[in-house]
């Protein structure tokens, strides 16, 4: 097979779902996992990243240089495909990435710049310096219709490896790519009735805070736009996006753990999709500590290590109480025997950022909060306390 017939095709890799035996004893009903850790790039965004980096060779010719503004996921997605396609890559980090996500990137034949202390600062950077190289290209991190379209693969995947239509499927959220994705997945599955939970922690947490501005706090299911004006102790800016007449926040910090959700504005097309979306989208925050004990969990059932972006789409899995508030009365209504025969999908997302050291840390700020029985989450516009389980 020549090169240029490799390079046609797909390069992601078609992940397996599994039926997880432990988080369906404790929901009572059909878990499975979507293990997109097993991608080239050990996350979902290779999927995405993939497709966009294949069209811009195919468009530019070899001499194109890929530049993206990442966290590390995105970034590493890129790499990866660079080596493959046999192009350049650049990935601009905020300069707090730590040294193993850029040694990881190195590996790849990576170049890095380190600047800006948050994403946005860093995406400004590299907006520049692609204006000053001929052979540049942007290569998005989560806005963008290839990347969904890329993401969207994975729900292709799950409508021929599950038994019948899932009844909800759980992702975590950031910018809004996979959400993006999945969503779009979806409508090709024609499963656009399907709830999607979009679960995000506190503090990082701007899809969240799109939804609700543009709901009236959850309360609408037509989408109102509201005025950009906002009180000076909101945590966010708000602009109104005339191109998909939508209100976008913009955090002013962030301040989770989560760094691979900390996108300070999501997607504005991507918002545009959740609140136009047959089947709605249920949203969801919680604590980084919530986190962090589903990500030890987890660990010790799956022996999977996961990042604390991914470990927050598991959260519902080990908490039935959350579960059931998310999923509404209708879902805890029903009988033990009714909810057998449920189905829900568990995107695990992937992701480099975690490691032993990590781990460790997690069990002693854990630990620590032990004197409360209860985690306080966000779930729909309330602000309300499940029991820790």
């Amino acid at each position: 097979m020549n090169i240029k017939a490799v390079q046609s095709e797909n390069l992601w890799t078609e992940t397996p779902l599994v039926y997880s035996s432990h988080i369906s004893d404790i929901i009572g009903c059909s878990a499975y996992l979507k293990l997109e850790n097993l991608q080239p790039s050990q996350s979902f965004k290779y999927r995405g990243v993939s497709k966009f980096a294949q069209q811009c060779k195919d468009k530019h010719g070899p001499l194109v240089h890929l530049m993206i503004a990442s966290g590390g996921n995105a970034g590493l997605a890129a790499a990866v495909v660079a080596r493959v396609l046999g192009v350049k890559c650049t990935v601009f980090l905020p300069i707090n990435v730590s040294i193993d996500t850029q040694q990881a990137l190195r590996k790849q034949g990576a170049e890095i710049v380190t600047i800006g202390e948050c994403y946005s600062q860093t995406l400004a950077a590299l907006r520049d310096a692609v204006k000053k190289d001929v052979n540049a290209v942007l290569v998005p991190a989560y806005d963008s219709p290839v990347l969904w379209d890329g993401h969207s693969s994975m729900v292709t995947e799950m409508q021929r490896q599950l038994p019948r239509q899932p009844d909800a499927i759980f992702c975590s959220v950031g910018g809004g790519g996979l959400i993006g994705g999945i969503m779009q997945g979806c409508k090709n599955a024609g499963w656009d009735e399907v709830p999607v939970v979009a679960l995000e922690t506190t503090g990082s947490n701007c899809f969240y805070n799109a939804i609700a501005i543009n709901t009236r706090n959850f309360t609408s299911k037509v989408p109102i736009v509201p005025c950009a004006e906002v009180e000076d102790s909101s945590p966010y800016t708000v602009e109104i996006v005339e191109e998909h007449n939508i209100a976008i926040p913009h955090m002013k910090a962030l301040k989770s753990r989560a760094a691979s959700l900390g996108a300070s504005s999501p997607a504005p097309g991507v918002i545009r999709m959740a609140v136009d979306r047959a089947g709605g989208i249920k949203c969801a925050c919680i604590p980084d500590e919530m986190a962090m004990h589903t990500a030890r969990l987890f660990g010790d059932d799956h022996k999977i290590l996961t990042e604390l972006s991914c470990s927050t789409t598991l959260t519902p899995g080990y908490n039935r109480e959350f579960l059931f508030r998310i999923l509404g009365p209708t879902f805890s209504a029903l009988s033990p025997e009714e909810r057998k025969e449920k189905c829900l999908v568990f995107v695990v997302c992937g992701g480099v950022k975690i490691s032993f050291e990590e781990m460790r840390e997690f069990e002693e700020i854990v630990a620590a909060t032990q004197v409360q029985s209860y985690w306080s989450v966000q779930i729909g516009g309330e602000e309300t306390q499940v029991p820790k389980q």
